[in-house]
């Protein structure tokens, strides 16, 4: 049975080339960066060859470029040391943000009493946000930081950062989102756009797990929280994960420069895949702006369908197809996620199931064509076993 991978969104298959470059990495770069001599040296140029690279693409400093293991470190760092080192007093967000930010600022809250977090009102099913509301907000001049992804992980949302960005801009607030799925999938360039601090992980756009960045501005006058060492311009402490650095600069270098072909591909696959859904699958609805790929994320499509959120992604995965019952962080729940909670009531939960379905361009219209006939098979015997 040929497996069939859906579930880019919570990690991607690594590029043969990643691979590569990481091995003679490990073969090559032995040496501690932080050592004097000339093999600590020669690992501590690759890690700068990548962080000038990773700075060129971003439009940025190398000096803003901090290596971490991944995007939740990377946001924990940001939003923890805004707090415990910039003297933030508020932090306005949305619930549906990645559980890195949201459980991050709730424990913040719990340790600081005097810290208020704001979350903004969600408009709509569609899950868009009162950004008239957060300019109200930001007009009080209370010292704040303001947390809103790129893209949601969920259901693919897509948020103007440039425009938020500039609104934290004109009242002095700082700005902080999660890019962690938009990374390396759109040319983003933060001379343009002025966002405080952002974050990345590798193993989104075919590289390696356990290694990410934090952009953070230096005017900023961000802090390290990690202590023990000057690792990574003093913002993290602790010797640097060489051979996964430099897989994650393969792999941005590679995502960058095949951007255009590879979103192309992915586009027709997920177009595709909405019109089969439509024809095949009675009843079938698309969660957020799934189908607007002006307002969403072209890697990834949540779809609601009319039977009980039972053994779906199960019958899917026995059947060889990997996706998700919503995001890889609540996976193994029964129940609907929070974010499609924060949507839909409870009610109009009960008889459906959420799956996402995302694409790289290593899926083909083949894959798509197998796991459209399962999902109409499975919405088949339940209707036969209903009227039965």
């Amino acid at each position: 049975m040929k497996k069939i991978y859906l579930d880019s969104a919570a990690s991607t298959v690594i590029d043969e080339r990643v691979i590569e470059a990481m091995i003679q990495s490990m073969k090559e770069d032995f040496g501690n960066p932080s050592a004097i001599h000339s093999f600590g040296q020669e690992s501590k140029s690759k890690i700068e060859t990548v962080r000038k690279n990773l700075a060129q693409w971003l439009h940025v400093n190398s000096n803003e470029i901090i290596f971490t293991s991944c995007g939740t470190e990377s946001n924990n760092l940001i939003i923890r040391s805004c707090v415990e080192n910039l003297h933030i007093r508020r932090i306005i967000t949305s619930p549906l943000e990645h559980k890195s930010v949201l459980e991050t600022v709730r424990d913040l809250k719990e340790k600081h009493l005097e810290l208020e977090i704001v979350f903004l009102p969600i408009l709509n099913k569609q899950g868009d946000l009162d950004f008239s509301h957060l300019e109200n907000l930001l007009q009080d001049n209370i010292p704040t930081l303001v947390s809103l992804m790129h893209s949601n992980n969920e259901i693919g949302n897509l948020t103007d950062i440039e425009y938020i960005a500039k609104l934290c801009k004109k009242y002095n607030a700082l700005f902080h989102s999660d890019t962690v799925q938009t990374m390396a999938h759109y040319p983003l360039d933060f001379s343009k756009i002025p966002v405080d601090f952002a974050s990345c992980s590798a193993h989104k756009f075919h590289g390696p797990k356990g290694i990410g960045i934090a952009f953070i501005r230096k005017s900023t006058g961000l802090k390290g929280i990690m202590t023990g060492g000057a690792q990574e311009r003093n913002m993290r402490a602790g010797t640097e994960n060489v051979h996964s650095i430099v897989g994650l600069g393969k792999s941005f270098d590679m995502a960058m420069k095949e951007l255009n072909e590879r979103r192309k591909t992915i586009e027709e696959l997920k177009r595709y895949t909405i019109d089969q859904l439509l024809k095949k699958i009675k009843g079938v609805s698309f969660n957020g702006h799934g189908t607007d790929f002006n307002k969403s994320i072209y890697t990834l499509l949540s779809i609601l369908l009319p039977f009980p959120n039972t053994m779906v992604g199960f019958q899917l995965d026995m059947k060889g197809v990997a996706v998700s019952q919503g995001s890889a962080c609540a996976s193994g729940a029964s129940k609907p996620s929070k974010t499609m909670l924060q949507l839909y009531g409870e009610d109009e939960l009960k008889n459906t199931t959420t799956l996402r379905i995302s694409f790289s361009h290593y899926n083909t219209i083949e894959e798509i064509d197998v796991l459209i006939d399962i999902l109409s098979e499975i919405q088949e015997n339940k209707v036969s076993t209903i009227l039965s």
